[in-house]
């Protein structure tokens, strides 16, 4: 035995026919395609089945399509550039006459123009594609990180008496303290009628004789003599500290 169940009401089946996303690109004044940045272009076929009772009319399928087609173009920003159905079918087990139809939109999801736009389930533009996580100033930085837990770089190298040599910190200093352990900032040397110093100081803006900055690190002479000064910062077998700064 057969049971019929008649429809009562107005139904209609939703299902996604096809999908397509892809990058979004804007033509220049030369004619030159530009890749709009985080920019997307969706095409989606929505496929409907439209449903209504005996009583209603098979017209009436035609005005229930016509009716979402409008919805979708003046209720929401997607942009539908194609419809389409089949004729119109009686289904005698729901006493119903059922249009089988089709809907193609397009939607251009831009985060720099979706403020205000209708798309109720679209994620606001200053969180898509991670943005408002990049967005350094709202957010600590990898760098600001490694700054603060380690503002400052204290070491020591031992002097190998050549006139000059580099020392690596592994970063650009902002400014840089050396000094001989053990020794006073400065000996007089009269018989050579000259002050050793065996202190020194610079920035990136310049320094005291005999040291300077450098991109990874910094660079010392023991052969500079300015003034009747002369630097000692790399003596054989003395042990200097130095005091790099990274702010």
């Amino acid at each position: 035995m057969t049971f019929r169940l008649p429809l009562k009401r107005v139904t209609v089946a939703v299902g996604i026919g096809e999908m397509e996303i892809v990058d979004s690109f804007t033509e220049n004044d030369e004619g030159v395609l530009i890749k709009n940045e985080y920019c997307r272009l969706a095409t989606i076929k929505i496929k409907l089945a439209i449903h209504v009772p005996y009583s209603r009319g098979g017209a009436a399928c035609h005005d229930i399509l016509t009716a979402i087609i409008d919805c979708l173009t003046f209720d929401t920003d997607l942009n539908v550039v194609e419809s389409g159905c089949s004729g119109v079918k009686a289904d005698r087990d729901t006493d119903a006459f059922v249009l089988d139809a089709y809907i193609l939109m397009q939607a251009d999801f831009c985060p720099a123009d979706t403020t205000g736009m209708n798309f109720h389930c679209f994620l606001d533009k200053t969180l898509l594609c991670g943005s408002h996580v990049r967005d350094t100033v709202k957010h600590v930085t990898a760098e600001d990180k490694a700054l603060w837990n380690a503002p400052v770089k204290i070491g020591s190298y031992t002097g190998t008496g050549a006139k000059s040599r580099s020392v690596k910190v592994g970063f650009k200093p902002t400014a840089v303290f050396v000094f001989c352990r053990s020794m006073p900032a400065a000996i007089a040397d009269f018989s050579g009628s000259s002050t050793n110093c065996y202190v020194a100081a610079a920035t990136q803006g310049g320094g005291m004789a005999g040291v300077g900055i450098t991109s990874d690190g910094f660079s010392i002479s023991s052969a500079s003599a300015v003034n009747g000064g002369k630097s000692q910062l790399n003596d054989l077998g003395m042990t200097y500290s130095y005091i790099a700064l990274k702010i």
